[in-house]
Formats: C-alpha cells, sequence, structure tokens
C-alpha cells in the first residue's frame, strides 16, 4: 500500500454542466483529520467522509432525483398538453385553410363564370357589329346607283332643246335627290367609323376579361390542387419562403374591385354596342326610306312632266292641223283671187278698147255721151276691183306667211316636245326602273 495521504474528489453537478450552466463552487467540507504522525499506523490510515457527510449527500442525491423526476413528469404533461393544444390548433387552421380556399374557389368560380358571360356577349356584340359594319358598307355602296342614275338623268336632260331647257319640278326634285344621296353617304360613313371604334372598344374589352379570366382560371386550379393537399398527401414539400409576405400582393376589395371595374367597362361596351345597333338598324330603315320616298317623288314628277308634254304635243298638233287646213284654203284663196284679178283682165281690155275706137271719132261726134260716162264708170269699176282684188291678194298672202311660220313654229315646238317625251320615258323614266329595292338599300 502506497504511503501517500488520499484526499477527497471534488462534487460536481452534473446536471448544471449538461444544461450548460456555470458550475457551482464545491462546498467546502469539515478539515479533514491530520494524519498521525505515528508511523506505526500509517499504512492503515486514508482521507475519507464523515458519516454526517455521507448522509448528507445520500439525502442530497435522493432530493435531486426527486426534483428531476417531478421536473420530468411536469414536462411530459406539458408536452402532452402542448401536443395536444398544438395538433387541435393544426388541425383548426388546416380546415379553416381548406373552408377558406373552399369559399375562395367558390368565389373565383362565381367571377369567373361573370367574366365568361360578359365575353361571350362581346363576341356575340362584336359579331353582331361586324354583320352590321357589312350591312353599312353593302348599303353605301348600294346608293352608287341611285347617284348614277340620277346624275345621268340630268344630264339626259340637258339635251333637251329650245324653250324645254327648263328648270321645272322634275329637275328640282332631282337636285333634291342628289343632295340626300351626298348626305345618306356621308351619314353612312360617319356611322362605318363608329361601329369600327366600338368594335375596337369591344374587343379591348374582350382581351381584358380573357386576361383576367386567364389568371382566375391559374388561380382557381392552383387553390383547388391546394385545397386537395391534405397531411397524407405525397406531393407536398417544405416551402419555407411561401409564408413570407410577397411584394405588390392586392388585398381582396382590390381585388374584387379590379373585377367589377373589368366588368363594369364591358357592360358599358355591352350597352354602347345595344344603342349603336338600335340607331344603326333606325337610320339604315330611315335613309331607305327616305331613298324610296324621294324616288317615287321624282318619279311623279317625271309622270307628271310627261303628261304635261303630251297635252302639249297634242295640243300642238291639233293646232299643227288646223293650221294646214287653213294653209290649204289659203292657198285656193290666193288661186281664186288670182284667177278673179286675171279675169278683170278682158273685161277691162274691152272697155279700155271701147273708149280708144271711141276717142277716135271726128269732131263733135267726140262728145261726152252716156255710152262714155258707162265705158269710164265701167273701167273705173274694174280698176277699183283689181286693185281691191290686189289688196286681198296682198292680205291672203301675207297670212299664208304667217300660217307658214305657225306652221315651222309648230313643228319645231312638236319636234321639241317629242324629243323631251322621248328623253323623260325612254331615256329617264327608263333608267330609273333599275333603282335599287329596299332591301338592297337596307344592305342586304
Amino acid at each position: 500500500m502506497s504511503s501517500d495521504v488520499l484526499v477527497s474528489r471534488p462534487h460536481y453537478d452534473s446536471r448544471a454542466v449538461a444544461q450548460g450552466l456555470p458550475e457551482k463552487d464545491a462546498p467546502a467540507g469539515p478539515e479533514l483529520p491530520q494524519p498521525s504522525s505515528g508511523s506505526a499506523t500509517a499504512g492503515y490510515r486514508s482521507a475519507k467522509y464523515t458519516t454526517n457527510e455521507w448522509f448528507s449527500n445520500y439525502r442530497t442525491i435522493l432530493e435531486q432525483a426527486g426534483t428531476d423526476h417531478h421536473e420530468a413528469r411536469s414536462i411530459q404533461r406539458e408536452s402532452r398538453a402542448l401536443n395536444q393544444d398544438t395538433e387541435a390548433a393544426t388541425s383548426r387552421t388546416q380546415a379553416q385553410g381548406t373552408r377558406l380556399l373552399g369559399e375562395r374557389l367558390q368565389e373565383i368560380h362565381y367571377w369567373r363564370s361573370e367574366l365568361q358571360r360578359h365575353i361571350e356577349q362581346l363576341l356575340a356584340d362584336t359579331e353582331a357589329l361586324l354583320a352590321l359594319k357589312t350591312r353599312l358598307e353593302k348599303a353605301l355602296d348600294a346608293t352608287e346607283t341611285p347617284f348614277a342614275i340620277v346624275t345621268d338623268n340630268l344630264t339626259c336632260r340637258t339635251r333637251r332643246l329650245g324653250p324645254d331647257l327648263v328648270r321645272d319640278s322634275v329637275e328640282e326634285e332631282l337636285l333634291k335627290e342628289v343632295d340626300l344621296i351626298r348626305s345618306i353617304q356621308a351619314l353612312l360613313k360617319r356611322t362605318t367609323a363608329q361601329v369600327v371604334s366600338q368594335i375596337k372598344m369591344n374587343r379591348d374589352a374582350k382581351q381584358t376579361l380573357e386576361l383576367d379570366w386567364s389568371d382566375k382560371y391559374q388561380a382557381y386550379n392552383f387553390d383547388e390542387n391546394g385545397g386537395r393537399h391534405s397531411n397524407m398527401s405525397p406531393d407536398t414539400q417544405h416551402h419555407p419562403s411561401s409564408a413570407t409576405m410577397q411584394e405588390q400582393v392586392c388585398n381582396h376589395s382590390s381585388w374584387t374591385k379590379f373585377t367589377q371595374d373589368n366588368l363594369s367597362k364591358a357592360m358599358q361596351e355591352e350597352q354602347a354596342t345595344s344603342s349603336l345597333r338600335v340607331l344603326v338598324e333606325r337610320m339604315l330603315q330611315d335613309t331607305t326610306e327616305d331613298l324610296r320616298v324621294q324616288c317615287s317623288t321624282v318619279d311623279r314628277a317625271f309622270s307628271q312632266r310627261c303628261a304635261e308634254l303630251i297635252e302639249a304635243k297634242t295640243q300642238l298638233e291639233i293646232n299643227l292641223v288646223e293650221i294646214l287646213e287653213q294653209i290649204g284654203a289659203q292657198e285656193k284663196n290666193i288661186v281664186a283671187l288670182q284667177q278673179a284679178i286675171h279675169n278683170k283682165e278682158a273685161p277691162l281690155r274691152v272697155a279700155q278698147s271701147r273708149l280708144y275706137l271711141r276717142s277716135l271719132r271726128p269732131n263733135m261726134e267726140l262728145c261726152r255721151d252716156e255710152p262714155q260716162f258707162s265705158l269710164e264708170g265701167e273701167v273705173r269699176q274694174i280698176d277699183a276691183s283689181v286693185a281691191s282684188l290686189q289688196q286681198q291678194l296682198s292680205e291672203a298672202r301675207g297670212s299664208l306667211s304667217h300660217l307658214e311660220a305657225s306652221r315651222m313654229a309648230l313643228e319645231k315646238d312638236i319636234n321639241c316636245k317629242t324629243h323631251s317625251l322621248f328623253i323623260e320615258r325612254e331615256k329617264c323614266m327608263t333608267h330609273r326602273n333599275r333603282y335599287p329595292t329596299i332591301s338592297v338599300l337596307s344592305g342586304y
């Protein structure tokens, strides 16, 4: 046995070391008995605890074990309670999240259905406007035919002759028809531009709704997939950064307002489209009716003018027949007068010859007796008759000249009326038979 002196081991708090706490200083024990200085007992003595220290250490260990036991049981109870609480809280929050996702899916489905409905409505409205645009273009093209007809009528009527080249009711109605067609063409062009602009706005609104619908479709799929996840799902993963608030994330009210604003804009365009369609339909109906009414007015003016021309031509022809009869009678009258004048030459020669022979009587035989007076009176009477007949012949010839002038004027005017009637009936009214129908003017 060694002769070294044995000393006691320092006491360490193993629980403090395990918990990382600073070690407490070891309690100072009672002074150890000094070894005997006797060399005889040096090999039988060692440094040992006292009985009190042994009991104290024993009781300390028991107390520490009891404390640790109670502390462990308390921690276990708290752990079980915490586990139950966290499990219940997790189940509640998960169930709430699933419920909110379901409500969110219903809300997205509602707004997506509304978007889909208005997208289809805008598509139908746009197709209807495209059909109206086609009708407007056809109606505009159809107005070219009436314009060509009326301009041709005006051009043909400029070829009327003489006094028939007059600004009558037909020409006034034709000029009104020209102004009407030009105003309708301008109106159709403006309306077509409005329809094209509305089509563009409808397409812009439809594109906005389609983008919103596409976003909601993707969001619906994401939320639907998320709502199907459970604790047993094999495709769930840890995404720590997904729980952080993303930048530029809208709230529920702004999200709802965004869709409501898009739908409000779409409904405005739908209402504008509906109003425009009604306006275009009414405008096409009014313009078609105006054109047909003016066409009927012009046709009536042509018919009235033709009736006037026919009546005037008939009166002229009747007068021409009378004039021709008078010309024939006057020519016969002139021949008769000439013959009468010619018939007076023989009696005049007889009377003048008798007077000449009586002027040859000699001396006193050359007297103014009754035969002399009679012969002189006869010569004067024949001269007066010839003068009267010549005067009447001159008047008859003047009348015949006037009759010939009237005949020429009547024939010329009849030719003018015939030419005008040919233009009115054969050129103008025949051409107007190709006037477009109501359906063509309406764009069908």
